[in-house]
């Protein structure tokens, strides 16, 4: 397994409507590398977002879809999903601020 630092982890957020609706229970959905455990992903969204505190994460693998084109067949990447549930004393996530 590769050596990742707290910047590599997270990837991207995940802006649905399900997991805008989310964000009003403090939980935020994001992309994250498919080799991050849980404690990686609490300590990564910790630093990342200053003020934040991180009660539980659960996350989702997702295997790579079979693709074809043509008589070529070929699979997308795999990815992995990390839902995150803050404390009630923590701070919001400014990055979702404003949607």
């Amino acid at each position: 397994m590769a050596d990742l630092k707290y910047y590599d982890i997270i990837k991207k957020p995940v802006l649905t409507e399900k997991s805008m609706n989310a964000m009003a229970e403090k939980k935020y959905t994001f992309l994250v590398h498919p080799d991050a455990t849980k404690s990686q992903i609490k300590d990564a969204v910790e630093k990342m977002f200053e003020g934040t505190k991180v009660a539980s994460v659960n996350t989702i693998n997702y295997d790579g879809k079979k693709k074809r084109r043509g008589m070529v067949v070929g699979k997308t990447a795999k990815s992995k999903k990390a839902y995150v549930q803050l404390t009630a004393e923590s701070a919001d996530i400014e990055l979702f601020e404003g949607l």
